[in-house]
């Protein structure tokens, strides 16, 4: 019930062998990365009321969205199969990327206890009220990095979401990014190399956490964060080799406000720019180009937040 295939492409295994770990994680990849999803992936699926959602748009751009609604919202009828109950929030990027047969990453978290899963896959049957994905890998994360804090779904109200295209220099953003504990990345292999029999080229959504203020912002359109030590899969790292394009989500875990950021990513791998971060491993150097501000957006409330004990040093 592995892949039959590598689990991982050029990218990510140039982050692998730069780190001196290719030949270690290429056996690790091909039992750790699935083409199904195991019992404990699909029952922590059920379990939520939201999911993070990676997808690209028509001019390849990857976005990072979130969808949410009650617990059960999310299914597993088959352990090759998620079907999702749940539309789009307002101006949520995902109205215009849920394309069926489009690749799709979803990222699957329960804060409070810190378990994520990682799902990527293809976008199948789209009706009214939500979509089914179709299974292409799946795989578990580890607990580090993500503050405790506990999701209760509470009904939106039919008022209207105010919207800003803003950018950085915008004040209510700014305050939003520089006080994050926070936030979700989505990248892509690009579409002209893609190969549709090969798992590992699609979409990927992943959780990136630190300190309230790990996300510096250097001026009005870059941004820079660490990027700590993780396992060492660099899905994320992997993508960004072979398609510098991301897409970033901030939650305000306060008042619901949501901000999505087109970003070009750089990787920086030494030098003396990472002494300003301690503990970080490599940094993630954003150029912001479109802005996306929508106010009181995620029907969510939050419990208080305990920081990650993997945060205590750096």
């Amino acid at each position: 019930m592995t892949l039959p295939r590598p689990a991982f492409h050029e990218g990510e295994c140039a982050a692998q062998e730069r780190l001196g770990v290719r030949a270690r994680l290429a056996a690790v990849g091909q039992h750790a990365i699935r083409d199904f999803m195991p019992d404990q992936h699909r029952e922590l699926f059920t379990k939520l009321p939201f999911v993070i959602v990676g997808t690209v748009d028509g001019q390849g751009q990857p976005w990072a969205s979130v969808l949410a609604n009650p617990p059960g919202f999310i299914e597993s009828p088959h352990p090759r199969e998620l079907a999702i109950h749940a539309r789009p929030l307002t101006a949520d990027p995902l109205v215009e990327t849920l394309v069926a047969d489009a690749p799709i990453g979803l990222l699957g978290i329960e804060p409070h206890t810190r378990r994520r899963n990682r799902m990527n896959g293809i976008i199948e049957r789209i009706a009214d009220n939500g979509f089914r994905v179709r299974v292409s890998q799946s795989f578990g994360n580890c607990p580090k990095y993500i503050q405790a804090r506990k999701p209760e779904y509470v009904p939106a109200g039919g008022d209207t979401k105010l919207v800003h295209r803003t950018g950085l220099g915008d004040e209510a953003v700014r305050r939003l990014i520089l006080r994050a504990d926070t936030f979700f990345i989505a990248t892509a292999y690009p579409a002209d190399k893609r190969d549709a029999t090969a798992a590992a080229h699609g979409v990927d959504v992943s959780h990136r956490g630190g300190k309230p203020g790990f996300v510096r912002m250097d001026d009005d359109c870059t941004l820079t964060v660490p990027d700590y030590a993780g396992n060492l899969f660099f899905n994320t790292i992997g993508n960004l080799l072979v398609n510098p394009r991301a897409g970033l989500l901030f939650i305000d875990f306060e008042t619901g406000d949501l901000l999505y950021l087109a970003v070009d990513a750089e990787i920086i791998w030494e030098g003396e720019q990472l002494n300003a971060f301690e503990g970080a491993q490599r940094l993630l150097r954003f150029r912001v180009g479109a802005v996306r501000h929508v106010e009181a957006s995620l029907p969510l409330r939050w419990g208080p937040a305990q920081l990650s004990p993997f945060l205590e040093r750096p």
